[in-house]
Formats: structure tokens, sequence, C-alpha cells
């Protein structure tokens, strides 16, 4: 997700120059990070309406505390640990709410259609809905920190020592969460087969 050679300024340099006082360098950034950071927030907390307005947070919280990007850090990491921090406060926001259940709350705002290709038999559309289903159900009922690795390893495509950046974990720490969250994923999905 790097700005390639002559592709315009790098992330790094937009939040440079945001730091120094240009408020025009937040637009590339959050034209460039939206959909990565809703992608995310919607793998973490399931409800697409909630990852909507938690995109949203994150580059509220971008622009706020930009003093507090270290100049030469990767963007991606700084971004996607407000966005876990974002997703994890929410998430907590509504295990404290009693009025509505958690589950409740993703199947109301959790769009889990998947479009099947062209020419595809109904038959066929409707297993790999099921599949689609039973694994974002899986991923979803993983402990927060095992879930966080898992997205940003498997689904955003981070490195190891970035996603230990963001988590504020070792490399070692974030293996053993993914090498966690896949023997879960496994032993759920083995279930329901």
């Amino acid at each position: 997700m790097e700005a390639e050679a002559g592709a315009g300024p790098s992330d790094e340099e937009l939040m440079r120059r945001l730091q120094a006082g240009e408020e025009a360098a937040l637009a590339p950034l959050m034209q460039h990070w939206e959909v990565p950071v809703k992608r995310f927030i919607f793998r973490l907390v399931g409800n697409t309406a909630e990852a909507e307005d938690l995109a949203q947070e994150v580059f509220v919280r971008i622009y706020t505390k930009r003093a507090t990007y270290l100049t030469g850090a990767k963007f991606s990491t700084w971004c996607f640990s407000i966005a876990a921090n974002q997703a994890k406060n929410r998430l907590r926001w509504w295990h404290r709410r009693p009025a509505l259940s958690l589950n409740a709350w993703t199947e109301a705002g959790g769009d889990t259609t998947d479009e099947s290709r062209a020419g595809a038999s109904a038959s066929h559309a409707a297993v790999r809905h099921e599949r689609i289903a039973a694994v974002q159900k899986a991923v979803a009922a993983l402990p927060l920190d095992l879930r966080t690795a898992l997205v940003l390893f498997e689904y955003e495509g981070q490195p190891m020592a970035e996603i230990a950046a963001a988590l504020g974990c070792t490399a070692k720490a974030v293996e053993n969460r993914l090498y966690r969250a896949r023997q879960q994923l496994k032993l759920t999905l083995a279930l329901e087969d």
C-alpha cells in the first residue's frame, strides 16, 4: 500500500506535511487508507455501520494526534494501531450495554453477503455463502487479541514486525497469537462440518 515512485508523496511524507500545518495533506491519506481501515475494523467488529463510523473516528484521531506521530515511522502501522484501539474501545462499550446483545448488533449490521461469480449455480453460491459465513462467524468468535493479529496478517497483509508495533507486543507474541487463532479456527470449523 506504499506510494509508488512518481505516484505522489509517500504516506510518511504526507504525515510530515500534516504535522507542519498543511491540513490538505490529510485528504490523500484518507483517500488511500479509507477502504483498508474500514475493512479492517469491519472484520473486528462485524458491523458495517460501526466500521464506517469508526473509520471516520480513526481519521479524526490521526488529525488530532498528528503531533504524536514519530517522523520516519511507518504510517500504516500507526494507522492500524489507532484503528485497533478504536475497535477495542467500541467492542468494550457494546459489551457493557445490556439492552442489545453483541450478536444481535453484529447480525443487524454485519452484511455477510458475497455475490457469486457470474454463471455459478445457485447451489454452489449457497454453499460458498455458507462457508464464508462460517469462517466470518468463527473469526468473530475469536478473542479480540487473536482476531486483531489474524485480521492484520491474513486480510491486511501486514508483516509480523508491523503487527507487533501496532499491537504493542513482540513479533514472537504475534506469531503465538496467529498460531492460537488458527488452531481455534480449525477446531471451530471442524465442529461445524
